[in-house]
C-alpha cells in the first residue's frame, strides 16, 4: 500500500490520488472535454500500476507522471496524453526557471567571454564590459521571460529542443527587427529624437552628422539593424546645399578684390535668392547655364564690367566644387568614425548600419559615392578596416556596369575598395526577381538589402507600396532542416509531411508574435513610429496602435543546413551531387511556396529568408548530436552550413559555388547572399574580382560579396595576410593579438575573439581550404 511520495527536493509526503486526479482532469479540460469521473477511473489505473511495483513503496513524483502518461496512451487517450505532457513540461520550466537563470547569471558574471559561448552569441557586442554583460543578463531573463509565460507551450517546447529557432526571443514582447530609413524625408524640416527639436541640415556635414543620429536613434527602438536604401540620394542633397553656400562665398570674395564693391555678400545673397523665388534655379556642380546668365544680368547692374563678373563667377566655382568635394570627403570620413564609435543599446555596441548608394548619377550624387569609397579606402585612425556600415553597391546596367554608363567609374572604384576592405558588397539590380520592382526615376523601387542580407520589397497587403522606404522584417523563425531530415531516415516523402508540420508550427508563431507587436502603440517607438520612419506611422496619433501600419512589413521563416539536410537524405549534398541540388531546390521552393500561400491567405507579407546563422549554427547541431551522435557530413562538424550554401570545407571553383547557389536567391525573397572565398591579396589581381563579381550578376545572384583574408598588425600598422609573423616588421603574434577581419553574416568582425566556437571552427574550415587551393 502506497501511502508516500518523495518530491524532487526530496521531501516524503502523503500520498494523495486527488491530486492525480486533478492534473489528469486539467489536460481532458485541454482537449475541450469536461469529464471528472473519466479522470478519477483512469487515476484509479494509476494506482493499480503503481501497486504493481512492489519494490518502490515510496515512489517519486517523475515516476508517476512517467505512469500517467503510459497509462493515457494505453487506455486510447492521445490527445489527453499530448496535452498532459504539455503540462508537465510547462510546470517542469516555471519550476526551473530561476535556478536555470542564475546559473546562467553566473556564468556571465565570473567566466570571460573567451570561455563563455553565451558571452560571444553576438560578434558585436563586447561581453567582457560592463554593459555588454548587463544586456545579457536583460536578454537572457527577457528570453526565459517569453518562452515561460509569453510563447505557446508547443512553440517554446520545438525552440528549446531545437526544431525552430525563434530568433531575437529576448525583444518578443518589445519591438520589431529592422527598417530601411529615408533619410530625405526624415531630414525635410528637420526631426526629434526626444530630446528637442533639429533643423533641417544645410550642409554636408550636417547631413553626415544626422544621418549618424537617425541610425543610431532608430536602433534604440528595435533589435536588428538600420538601413539607409538611398545613402547617395540623400547626401546629394547635402551637396548641393553646400556648393551653393561656398559658390556664393567665392564670389562674394571675387567680385571684392575684383571690383572694391563693399558688403558684396549681401548682394550675392540677395541675387541667388531672387534668382531661386522666380525661376527656382541655384549654383550647382555643373554650373547651370541660366543661373549663370540670370546672376551675371543682375550683376551687371551693379558692376557694369561683364569680363569682372564672368572671371568672378568662373573663380567661384572652381573654388566652390574644390572645397565642396574636399568637404564631402570629410563628412564622409567623420560618417564612418562615427558609425564605429557611437553606441546604442545602454552603450553596449555600434548600431547596425547599412548603407546602399551607387545609382545616383548626379554631380553631387557621384561625389557622395566617391568620396564614401575613398573614405572607406583610407580606414580608420590607424589604417583598421571599418566594420560599419556595411556598404552595399547597387549594380544596374545602364548606371555603372557597363564602361558607357555614367557611373562606370564609381563601380571600377567600388571593385578597388571592396578587394582591399571587404567593403563594399554588391546588390544586383538586374536580377530578375529584383528589376520587376525597377521603375526608373523613383529611387524608393531600387532593391537595397540589411547587411546581413534582408530584402523587402513586395507588398501583397498593399501591391500599390511595392518600395524599399520605410519598411522593414517584423520577425523570423528558422527551421532546422537537417533534423526533420535525420527524423525521415532517407525518406523524402516522409521529409516533406515533416517539414509541413513544422512550417504550419511557425506560420502560427509568427503571426502569435505579429499580435504582440501590433498592440504596440506609437509612443511604444517614439523614434521609428513618432517621427514617421515607418511606413504611414505619420498617419498615426500618439495613442494609437500600429496593427495596420505594420502590415506593410514581413514576417519570416528561415531555414539552415540545406547541405546537411541533403547529406542525411541522400548522402551528398547539392555541391557533390545535381540530383541533391535538384531536391535542395524543390525544398526550399516549398517553403517559399508555403509563404507564399501563407500571404494570401492572411492578406500580409510571409517570406521565406536564407537565414543569417551567427551563434544558431551551432545550438542546432550540438543538440542533434546529443539525439543523433556523430554522423559524418551532418552532425561531425561544430555547425550547420549557413542556409542554402554550399560547405565552405568543399573543395569548389568559385565560379561553381555562383552557379549552384544563384536559384536559391530568387525563392527567397526575403533575403539571401553569395559569397566565395578567394586566397591572396585580390586588390593586386582587380580583373579578377571584377570577373567574379560580373559572374554573379550574370548568374541571378542577388547580393553577393568576396571574402578574403585580411589581416592588422596593430602594432606597425601592416594590412595584409598575416600568418605566425608580420611580413613588415617581423613580430611574432604574442599577447598583442594580430586583427584578423572576418565576414559573418554579411557584416565584418574586427576580432576572432567574439566570434562563438561555431563561426569559429567554421573560419578555420575556410583557412584550410583556402591553404588547399593554394
Amino acid at each position: 500500500m502506497i501511502t508516500k511520495i518523495k518530491k524532487r527536493d526530496g521531501r516524503e509526503v502523503p500520498f494523495n490520488v486527488e491530486k492525480i486526479t486533478n492534473a489528469i482532469f486539467k489536460a481532458i479540460r485541454a482537449t475541450g472535454e469536461e469529464n471528472y469521473e473519466l479522470a478519477m477511473a483512469l487515476a484509479e489505473k494509476v494506482v493499480k500500476k503503481l501497486h504493481e511495483n512492489p519494490g518502490n513503496e515510496i515512489p517519486d513524483v517523475e515516476e508517476i507522471q512517467d505512469i500517467v502518461e503510459k497509462v493515457l496512451i494505453e487506455e486510447g487517450h492521445a490527445n489527453t496524453a499530448k496535452a498532459y505532457i504539455l503540462y508537465r513540461v510547462e510546470r517542469t520550466r516555471i519550476r526551473e526557471m530561476n535556478t536555470r537563470l542564475m546559473r546562467i547569471y553566473e556564468g556571465l558574471t565570473f567566466r570571460e567571454a573567451k570561455d563563455n559561448d553565451l558571452k560571444r552569441e553576438n560578434a558585436n557586442i563586447d561581453g567582457d564590459t560592463a554593459m555588454g554583460t548587463m544586456l545579457k543578463y536583460g536578454s537572457e531573463g527577457a528570453k526565459q521571460f517569453s518562452e515561460m509565460f509569453i510563447l505557446k507551450p508547443e512553440h517554446a517546447k520545438a525552440h528549446r529542443d531545437g526544431d525552430i529557432h525563434i530568433h531575437d526571443l529576448d525583444f518578443l514582447t518589445l519591438t520589431t527587427t529592422c527598417c530601411q530609413i529615408d533619410i530625405i524625408k526624415l531630414f525635410k524640416n528637420g526631426f526629434s529624437t526626444g530630446h528637442g527639436h533639429l533643423r533641417e541640415p544645410n550642409d554636408i556635414r550636417s547631413y553626415s552628422a544626422l544621418a549618424c543620429i537617425a541610425i543610431q536613434s532608430n536602433q534604440n527602438d528595435q533589435h536588428g539593424g538600420q538601413s539607409i536604401p538611398n545613402f547617395d540620394y540623400g547626401m546629394a542633397l547635402g551637396v548641393a546645399k553646400t556648393y551653393a553656400k561656398l559658390y556664393r562665398q567665392n564670389l562674394a570674395k571675387a567680385l571684392e578684390l575684383l571690383s572694391d564693391l563693399e558688403d558684396s555678400i549681401t548682394l550675392v545673397n540677395t541675387i541667388s535668392k531672387k534668382i531661386a523665388d522666380e525661376h527656382n534655379v541655384y549654383p550647382s556642380l555643373v554650373p547651370d547655364e541660366k543661373y549663370v546668365s540670370l546672376e551675371k544680368e543682375q550683376l551687371m547692374e551693379v558692376i557694369p564690367d561683364a569680363a569682372v563678373i564672368e572671371k568672378a563667377q568662373a573663380f567661384a566655382a572652381k573654388k566652390a566644387y574644390a572645397e565642396t568635394d574636399r568637404n564631402t570627403y570629410q563628412a564622409m570620413e567623420a560618417f564612418i568614425h562615427n558609425m564605429n564609435t557611437m553606441h546604442s543599446r545602454a552603450g553596449a555596441q555600434v548600431p547596425f548600419s547599412t548603407i546602399n548608394y551607387g545609382t545616383d548619377t548626379s554631380p553631387e550624387g557621384r561625389m557622395v559615392i566617391k568620396n564614401i569609397l575613398l573614405a572607406t579606402e583610407a580606414g580608420l585612425g590607424n589604417g583598421e578596416i571599418p566594420i560599419f556600415p556595411v556598404h552595399i553597391f547597387k549594380v544596374k546596367e545602364g548606371i555603372n556596369f557597363n564602361s558607357d554608363d555614367p557611373n562606370y567609374d564609381m563601380f571600377k572604384l567600388a571593385l578597388r575598395v571592396s578587394a582591399k576592405r571587404l567593403y563594399p558588397n554588391f546588390a544586383f539590380l538586374d536580377a530578375p526577381f529584383n528589376i520587376k520592382y525597377y521603375k526608373p526615376g523613383h529611387p524608393e523601387t531600387e532593391i537595397a538589402y540589411m547587411g546581413c542580407r534582408t530584402r523587402v520589397i513586395g507588398n501583397v497587403y498593399d501591391p500599390s507600396r511595392e518600395i524599399i522606404y520605410g519598411r522593414g522584417n517584423l520577425s523570423f523563425t528558422t527551421i532546422n532542416l537537417p533534423r526533420i531530415a535525420l527524423r525521415s531516415n532517407g525518406d523524402v516523402n516522409k521529409f516533406f509531411e515533416e517539414l509541413d508540420k513544422m512550417i504550419d508550427l511557425v506560420i502560427e508563431q509568427l503571426l502569435e508574435r505579429f499580435e504582440i507587436q501590433a498592440r504596440k502603440k506609437v509612443k511604444n517607438f517614439p523614434f521609428l513610429m513618432g517621427q514617421g520612419i515607418w511606413i504611414d506611422s505619420d498617419k498615426l496619433g500618439w495613442e494609437d496602435e500600429i496593427r495596420e501600419v505594420l502590415k506593410h512589413g514581413t514576417l519570416t521563416t528561415g531555414f539552415i543546413g540545406l547541405a546537411e539536410c541533403l547529406k542525411a537524405l541522400t548522402g551528398k549534398h547539392h555541391g557533390e551531387c545535381e540530383e541533391s541540388q535538384m531536391l535542395g531546390l524543390e525544398i526550399v521552393g516549398h517553403m517559399r511556396k508555403r509563404m507564399d500561400e501563407a500571404s494570401s491567405r492572411y492578406n500580409m507579407n510571409f517570406t521565406l529568408i536564407a537565414t543569417p546563422a551567427e551563434g544558431l549554427a551551432g545550438r542546432f547541431v550540438n543538440i542533434d548530436r546529443e539525439i543523433f551522435g556523430s554522423i559524418e557530413g551532418v552532425t561531425d562538424r561544430e555547425y550547420y552550413t549557413n542556409s542554402f550554401h554550399v560547405p565552405v570545407y568543399f573543395e569548389i571553383n568559385a565560379f561553381d559555388k555562383i552557379m549552384i547557389e544563384a536559384p536559391y536567391h530568387e525563392l527567397t525573397n526575403a533575403g539571401h547572399i553569395t559569397y566565395v572565398e578567394v586566397d591572396g591579396d585580390p586588390s593586386q589581381n582587380l580583373k579578377a574580382f571584377e570577373k567574379i563579381i560580373r559572374v554573379m550578376k550574370g548568374a541571378g545572384i542577388g547580393y553577393g560579396s568576396i571574402n578574403h583574408p585580411v589581416d592588422r598588425d596593430p602594432v606597425c600598422g601592416y594590412t595584409g595576410i598575416i600568418g605566425d609573423k608580420c611580413p613588415s616588421c617581423g613580430r611574432e603574434e604574442g599577447d598583442i593579438k594580430f586583427e584578423r577581419i572576418r565576414r559573418i553574416t554579411g557584416y565584418l568582425v574586427g576580432t576572432l575573439d567574439r566570434f562563438n566556437d561555431a563561426k569559429r571552427a567554421e573560419v578555420r574550415d575556410r583557412v584550410k581550404h583556402l591553404s588547399f587551393k593554394r
